[in-house]
């Protein structure tokens, strides 16, 4: 059995001593789980989730702990400190996760948060971070198809609008004239795909597509006419703005929802708003 450093495994507690457990490490030896991290009742033959990674004696160790980031994925992280080495990260463990200044686009400031992807170091076998995001993106074709549902990171603004790390994995991008919330770098958030671009790259939208999409909102807006009176003061004419902070949805798809509601002859439309029928 080898265990993966950097990520979580399920490892049998194979004996007890006063400052912890050890857990049964196959080829790397026992590893030690300490006491302050011990489950209550825990006793040898059970099996424990931890998360592995080096000590300040650079032993493996375990700890029950959940850090923000695993090896493999990325993570915006608050720089803790800074030495002549480089910038250590806050990543919700003891030791912090180290990004060596060539591992830096810009040198990085204390107490400021940077997007960063977390990796096993092949020549030192040591778990650090790398801020040039760009070399750890596949270069693959995405297998997406519109209107597929996806977890995304906030990565950067840029001009065309944000740029997004898509599962982990691809890069995407939101486009400006289709963002109706404010972001900002480091969210997390669920998107869905509008299409996958020939350079790989994918296209991304915070609502859903089409006529599904309408179709939510419509139950939505019905509802909240309902809980509020039958009646709201918010119509095709109101500011795109008051919709926004109202529904968390653009103008344009209100518009859609209020024509499927009054072909539907479940709303009358009003000059001062929008009335159950």
């Amino acid at each position: 059995m080898n265990v993966k450093l950097g990520k979580y495994n399920q490892l049998e507690v194979v004996k007890e001593v006063d400052f912890g457990v050890y857990l049964d490490g196959g080829d790397d030896g026992e590893i030690l789980l300490p006491a302050r991290y011990v489950p209550e009742g825990c006793k040898p033959g059970d099996v424990l989730n931890v998360f592995l990674y080096l000590d300040n004696e650079e032993r493996l160790i375990a700890t029950t702990l959940q850090p923000w980031v695993q090896v493999g994925e990325f993570a915006c992280l608050e720089v803790a400190w800074i030495n002549e080495f480089g910038a250590f990260l806050n990543w919700g463990l003891m030791k912090d996760l180290f990004v060596p200044f060539r591992e830096q686009k810009m040198k990085m400031q204390k107490g400021r948060k940077y997007i960063v992807h977390a990796h096993v170091d092949e020549d030192s076998y040591r778990i650090m971070a790398s801020a040039k995001v760009e070399r750890y993106l596949s270069k693959d074709r995405p297998d997406y198809r519109p209107g597929q549902e996806v977890d995304i990171l906030i990565w950067q603004k840029t001009d065309l609008g944000f740029k997004a790390i898509v599962e982990n994995k691809f890069s995407g991008l939101l486009y400006d004239n289709e963002i109706f919330q404010p972001l900002e770098t480091g969210m997390r958030l669920t998107a869905y795909v509008k299409q996958v671009r020939e350079d790989g790259k994918i296209d991304l939208v915070l609502q859903k597509l089409g006529a599904k999409k309408v179709d939510d909102f419509s139950e939505v807006l019905l509802q909240y006419i309902k809980d509020h009176d039958g009646f709201t003061p918010l119509n095709d004419k109101s500011d795109a703005g008051d919709i926004y902070d109202t529904f968390g949805v653009s103008k344009k798809t209100f518009k859609k929802a209020v024509g499927d509601l009054y072909k539907k002859r479940l709303i009358v439309l009003e000059t001062e708003g929008i009335r159950l029928a």
